[in-house]
């Protein structure tokens, strides 16, 4: 367990969600000085931190810091915390957001470490929150590649933040930096939230390779044409293509798509060895963010004409029952392309390179 002096004054802290994410980020909090309430609704689990400093419910045998305080109470959390984690599946959000409104100030600082998207018309979830709540200057977003069951355990960790302002942003990554966790900035907002989300529709992707075993090759296929994809349909969004190079793109992607900790790969594997996705989320116990993250692609990539095959033979699994291998010949058919076209016919890649 860390006992580093933390680089800051401390900060009162409300996390929101008690799932594998919330109760890492709570780890790292309280590891940094910080005094931490921790919301869930399940009270087994509060009584699990609080008596034990465990949550062995998402994270189990893992030590908790001890400056972790639990609570079912969404007033005790928020009260008097400046800082409002969310760490609650995207499906959650447009409830959380209602239910932590009145804690929310003009110098609250909201952070939300969800990869996924917005619910409504917004496409990020940082955007969701500046409609829902106002202080844009204020929101924040944590991406990078990050499985809760190493950070628990303190092993060595990157994250890239980013938000609408560099200063808040700053702050953040003194917040969050321990002698476990590296946290660098990143100006480009939306491709820090487009990578995390996106990467969990590739990474099912892989899992269905994998669970039709398919070897290394076409794993390392997927996630590097799965890269293209998420540079296309991002870029066209108005992120940078530079973000994509970094941790909240191919460190991201890596992590999510090769690692038993991944519950979308995990997923994605049941459905190659013939379980519908409900039967594959049943099993898993957890959400799996990278479903819903499929139709949303889809749907973005429709709005501006970007090509997903990947994210589109996905979609015909998840949703029309095609049969994996049947979909997989169907990719390895498509007609003739050179490698780099895609990238170069994007109308928007070029103005960032000349920024």
């Amino acid at each position: 367990m860390s006992t580093g002096e933390p680089h800051l004054p401390a900060h009162s802290v409300g996390v929101v969600g008690a799932g594998s994410w919330g109760t890492a980020l709570a780890h790292v909090l309280a590891s940094n000085g910080h005094r931490v309430r921790l919301w869930s609704r399940q009270r087994s689990i509060v009584e699990d931190i609080n008596e034990h400093h465990s949550n062995a419910r998402y994270l189990p045998g893992a030590l908790l810091h001890s400056g972790v305080y639990a609570t079912m109470s969404i007033q005790e959390c928020l009260k008097s915390a400046n800082w409002i984690f969310l760490c609650v599946p995207s499906t959650a959000i447009s409830e959380i957001v209602e239910t932590i409104r009145p804690y929310v100030s003009d110098e609250t600082n909201i952070c939300h470490a969800i990869k996924g998207f917005a619910p409504d018309e917004q496409v990020v979830l940082s955007a969701f929150l500046h409609k829902r709540l106002g202080v844009p200057r204020r929101i924040t977003v944590i991406g990078g590649p990050s499985h809760a069951e190493e950070v628990i355990r303190e092993q060595p960790t990157t994250l890239v933040v980013s938000g609408y302002s560099q200063a808040v942003v700053e702050t953040l990554q003194d917040v969050l930096m321990t002698p476990f966790t590296r946290v660098y900035t990143n100006p480009d907002r939306v491709g820090v939230e487009v990578g995390g989300a996106l990467k969990n529709v590739i990474a099912l992707s892989v899992g269905v390779a994998s669970g039709l075993g398919f070897g290394d090759n076409a794993k390392a296929a997927l996630m590097t044409r799965g890269l293209a994809e998420l540079t296309r349909l991002g870029v066209a969004l108005g992120a940078s293509p530079m973000t994509f190079s970094g941790l909240a793109g191919v460190g991201d992607l890596i992590v999510t798509c090769t690692s038993e900790h991944s519950r979308n790969f995990r997923a994605g594997r049941l459905i190659g060895q013939g379980f519908t996705l409900d039967e594959a989320i049943q099993k898993l116990g957890m959400v799996v963010e990278g479903a819903k993250a499929t139709k949303r692609a889809l749907e973005l990539g429709a709005e501006h004409d970007i090509k997903l095959p990947i994210a589109e033979a996905m979609g015909e699994v998840l949703f029309e029952n095609a049969n994996p291998r049947d979909i997989v010949r169907k990719l390895m058919e498509r007609g003739k392309t050179g490698e780099l076209e895609d990238v170069a016919a994007t109308p928007t890649i070029g103005s960032w390179f000349e920024k």
